[in-house]
């Protein structure tokens, strides 16, 4: 039973420490992976490194001496500090399904994990999507990270299959391997600022369960998760996907933009960032039992996940600086000093320069809404 289950979930696991080897073996062939080494690891010549990687031998190892690392010197490099709350309320021993508001592609659950190994706890397994693995070696590589795979743009049949597969997935590794789970409220990153829960995704989660909603989600022991960044590196690119979108209704990302908000995301300074773990929620969701309607009950779960989100979501002055432009007012003119509106205004300017054919007042207008929504929403609970 358990080896068909493990057979169940082959198209979309992440790999494990006895397959390792065979994976870097294929790497050490792959001339755009060894190009990577050498952008990442610029004092390291890739043949060497992948030396040092073929000595390995767990995931965990290379988890600690090559990925932590690397998100280590991100940090150093390019943030203002990082600061994480809420993780003495849980268990280190215990399996958690981590849903999380989404900014950044690769930071949000790398910063994270990297968090939660600093803390005594083991890391996550992430959920990604299929149409960032653009080449088999980025596959590869995401799969040594303890990634399992969420296959998008399925005809609906194989989309129901592959919901079903999912959903098994995650449950039989928070109840039987006993791994935590890291997966963003709703499908891509939130590009407004306006962190939701997708209903679509709670069903998903459900499927795999065999009692009441309230209880279904109660066995994976969900604990929403507020991402925080000062500023976000990426907050140019998503202002001009929407003036693309508005000129363009046509307009579709392609590889190369994904690509390009990977490396922005990674390489982009952010200010200051800030993770909070919301407590499990239990008690919570009891009221949900009392409801008659499926979707009534749903769409009541995702009102609580976004409420813990937003509750727990740290406001920085760029939030604040931001509603008062929006607004021409001065709301919030204590919670940041003249040094830093010069500040955010200098870096936003600095930003939409890099923008080709940029329509400027519809992009600052944009920038400003993304910044001051998680104030908005924060605002809505009071």
């Amino acid at each position: 039973m358990v080896q068909a289950q493990a057979m169940d979930f082959e198209s979309i696991r992440p790999y494990e420490d006895h397959e390792i080897q065979t994976v870097f073996s294929r790497l050490k062939g792959e001339a755009a992976f060894l190009r990577l080494l050498g952008f990442l690891y610029p004092q390291v010549p890739p043949t060497q490194f992948m030396e040092r990687l073929m000595d390995m031998t767990s995931i965990r190892q290379f988890q600690e001496e090559v990925i932590s690392a690397y998100v280590k010197q991100v940090i150093q490099n390019t943030t203002n500090g990082v600061s994480v709350e809420g993780l003495d309320k849980l268990n280190p021993n215990e399996a958690y399904l981590f849903l999380s508001n989404h900014r950044d592609i690769v930071l949000d659950p790398a910063i994270l994990n990297v968090l939660l190994f600093e803390n005594g706890f083991n890391t996550t397994e992430i959920a990604i999507g299929d149409n960032l693995l653009i080449f088999p070696w980025i596959t590869d590589l995401v799969k040594l990270n303890r990634t399992f795979i969420v296959k998008r743009n399925l005809p609906l049949k194989q989309m129901m299959e592959s919901s079903r597969q999912l959903s098994n997935y995650i449950r039989h590794t928070l109840t039987h391997k006993k791994h935590s789970v890291w997966i963003a409220q709703r499908e891509g990153r939130s590009k407004d600022g306006n962190d939701r829960t997708q209903i679509s995704l709670l069903k998903m989660l459900n499927i795999s369960g065999q009692d009441s909603i309230t209880n279904n989600f109660k066995e994976l022991k969900l604990v929403p998760v507020s991402i925080s960044y000062e500023l976000d590196p990426c907050d140019y690119l998503k202002a001009r996907e929407f003036q693309m979108k508005r000129d363009q209704p046509d307009y579709q990302k392609t590889k190369d933009d994904d690509l390009m908000h990977m490396a922005t995301g990674l390489r982009g300074r952010k200010g200051r960032v800030h993770i909070a773990f919301g407590q499990p929620l239990e008690q919570e969701l009891n009221p949900i039992e009392a409801l008659t309607v499926k979707n009534d009950q749903f769409s009541t779960l995702a009102e609580i996940v976004d409420k813990h989100v937003h509750q727990n979501y740290k406001l920085w002055p760029s939030n604040y600086i931001a509603w008062d432009l929006l607004r021409q007012s001065k709301d919030y003119t204590g919670e940041y000093s003249e040094e830093d509106k010069k500040d955010f205004l200098a870096y936003i300017e600095e930003h939409i320069g890099r923008i080709p054919d940029c329509d400027r007042d519809f992009i600052f207008s944009t920038l400003m809404e993304m910044y001051a929504n998680p104030l908005v929403n924060q605002l809505s609970y009071q």
